[in-house]
């Protein structure tokens, strides 16, 4: 395959700055100084990235022998991910990450704590092999230091993902740390943030937000997010919850570890941030989160409060049942049997009766009734119910499992995947076996595309979305940041691939109805992915709402598509162009930004986008 690179000299930085910015087919700006010079500002900038579920390091801060093992456990070895160990030594390995299931404590025997800086989120098990498989935000990184971005920059908030919200704060002071951190990274650059959050790192971003409403005064608390965050960008937010904790909470996941589902769901359990994660209804909001002030420290729990909708819709808003379990009829008809009628043998009752079906939606599912009525038939439920009703509808600060209205900062922008298979609801029953391998999923449902299907072939009821999500969050969850979009919304539709504009594709104005979703009617050219933009910036005075849809872009790797970054850096730096005339950087021509990004014309026997491009032979 022939070698290509930028033009090299001087030229090559022209080159380089040209496509980044106006000259190639007005990339960024519509430059409107005379002299065509610019001062680009995006030194002043600062990232701050929050990772998501398990995209964390963790460490030992014990000292514990491991029998018949070679291996050991000391302080500041890898915990998570350590391939080596859990290899070998997995009793030693879960002793230092499980967590008490009450109370979050630690095993006696071993503690993990997170790691700190780049490397804690950058490969999760470095080395040769495992390095590539469990790189995180490495390349993201990569972009960074090739575009001449300051170390001191970049900075990374890793946290304990094991932990609930509250916990994160008692034990590690997470969110007065990252208050903190904006604020040192304003007086170190001299300029706000960007915020790159990734998954359920978009929750803990909520969290502090509401959490930072209690620590400053109301008249102070936009004046603070004005100073610090220029702009927010959330990559792959479950901001409806995730069908695939269920199935955590319930079978088990692996996600690719050498352990046992059972072994999986054991740890996963022992996580009260794994509820963090539990989908839940578009209908129901939380109760004001300011009742603590008028509580004064007595116990309350958040209900959640929920609208005509909830009970005169199907599944709470989401596209089919989330969970069916069947259970034990004993004594031939009470569908929900008393616990005098049933015994520890889930076995034997199954003999006394056909089972029965029980389904919840995403509303029973996070209020605890799913758990509440699975406690007479899997006793470890009474865990569950307790961190819910602990860490999620008793949090001080508030029940995350409840909608996310638009955060009050100057510039959102909401990215995701689609149209990928994506799992949206489960059939489960009584394997006959002890927890934690006592249920098996019988059944998946899934969304693909604009269709629901199911594992089986078995017939369902639902109402499929628009489009699928990701391969691990679903579509309605993943695009209900579409409700932070005005009544008028501009769409344009790309290839994500280096264009030159013949396949763009727009709508100016199109109407949006709050509640409903906004999908273009827009053509698609066969094997082209494309990157569709939903932007507003008229709605709300000083404010800018985009959201950016992408093609089969998988959740776990979203971060490390060349494109998203591409898209990321023409936004910051149409937004630092002293001559800006657009709200948003022009969709009008996409060349090359990197060395990487020339690659062969082979239709016509060049390098593509020549002008910016050469082929040379080494």
């Amino acid at each position: 395959m022939p070698p290509w690179r930028f033009r090299s000299g001087d030229l090559a930085c022209a080159m380089v700055i040209a496509v980044a910015t106006a000259t190639a087919a007005s990339v960024v700006v519509a430059a409107g100084a005379a002299d065509g010079e610019a001062e680009f500002d995006y030194r002043k900038l600062s990232g701050i990235i929050i990772p998501g579920f398990a995209s964390t390091q963790l460490r030992a801060w014990s000292v514990l022998d491991c029998p018949y093992s070679p291996f050991d456990f000391n302080p500041l070895d890898s915990v998570w991910l350590d391939s080596t160990k859990l290899f070998s030594a997995v009793n030693c390995w879960l002793k230092c990450m499980l967590l008490d299931p009450y109370n979050q404590t630690d095993h006696p025997e071993c503690k993990s704590r997170p790691d700190s800086g780049l490397s804690a989120i950058t490969e999760l098990d470095p080395g040769y092999i495992t390095g590539p498989l469990s790189s995180i935000w490495k390349e993201w990184v990569k972009w960074c230091v090739d575009f001449g971005i300051e170390a001191n920059a970049i900075i990374a908030v890793p946290y304990d993902w094991r932990l609930p919200p509250s916990m994160l704060e008692e034990r590690d002071l997470y969110f007065h740390k990252l208050k903190l951190t904006f604020e040192i990274a304003l007086k170190l650059r001299g300029g706000p943030s960007l915020v790159f959050a990734h998954s359920m790192g978009n929750n803990v971003f909520r969290y502090f937000l509401e959490w930072l409403k209690l620590e400053i005064a109301p008249k102070h608390y936009i004046q603070w997010l004005d100073k610090h965050i220029h702009a927010y960008f959330a990559v792959g937010a479950p901001l409806l919850g995730s069908t695939e904790s269920v199935r955590a909470t319930l079978s088990g996941t692996t996600s690719g570890l050498p352990i046992t589902e059972g072994t999986a769901r054991l740890m996963f359990n022992s996580f009260a941030a794994s509820l963090w994660l539990l989908p839940f209804s578009k209908y129901c909001k939380a109760d004001n989160v300011y009742w603590k002030h008028f509580f004064e420290g007595k116990a309350h729990i958040n209900r959640q409060q929920c609208d005509e909708m909830e009970y005169s819709s199907d599944n709470s808003g989401w596209p089919t049942t989330l969970v069916s379990i069947e259970v034990p009829t004993v004594r031939g008809t009470d569908a929900y049997p008393s616990i005098m009628d049933i015994t520890e043998d889930i076995t034997s009752n199954m003999e006394c009766g056909k089972p029965t079906l029980l389904s919840f939606s995403a509303r029973e599912v996070s209020d605890g009734t799913l758990f509440k009525t699975m406690l007479d038939y899997d006793p470890q439920s009474k865990a569950l119910i307790h961190q819910l009703e602990k860490y999620y509808q008793g949090d001080p600060v508030l029940n995350p499992l409840t909608p996310w209205e638009r955060p009050p900062i100057k510039n959102v922008f909401c990215i995701y995947g689609i149209d990928t298979k994506t799992e949206v609801g489960y059939y489960f029953a009584p394997s006959g076996k002890p927890y934690p391998d006592n249920w098996i999923i019988t059944d998946v449902i899934y969304e693909f595309e604009r269709s629901l299907l199911s594992r089986s072939g078995h017939s369902f009821s639902g109402k499929p979305n628009n489009s699928s999500g990701d391969g691990t969050v679903s579509y309605n969850s993943l695009s209900w940041c579409k409700q932070w979009l005005g009544p008028k919304v501009n769409i344009t539709r790309t290839p994500q691939a280096e264009h030159d504009g013949s396949d763009l594709q727009t709508r100016m104005n199109a109407e949006h109805h709050h509640g409903e979703d906004l999908f273009p009617n827009m053509t698609r050219a066969p094997h082209v992915k494309y990157i569709t933009y939903y932007e507003d910036a008229e709605s709300i005075p000083g404010w800018r709402t985009a959201v950016w849809e992408l093609d089969k872009a998988n959740h776990r790797n979203i971060v490390r598509m060349p494109v998203v970054m591409r898209e990321l850096w023409l936004e910051m730096w149409h937004d630092m162009h002293p001559h800006s005339k657009s709200k948003f950087v022009t969709k009008a021509f996409r060349g090359p930004l990197r060395h990487e990004d020339c690659h062969w014309d082979y239709a016509k026997a060049r390098c593509a986008f020549p002008e910016f491009c050469e082929y040379r032979s080494f």
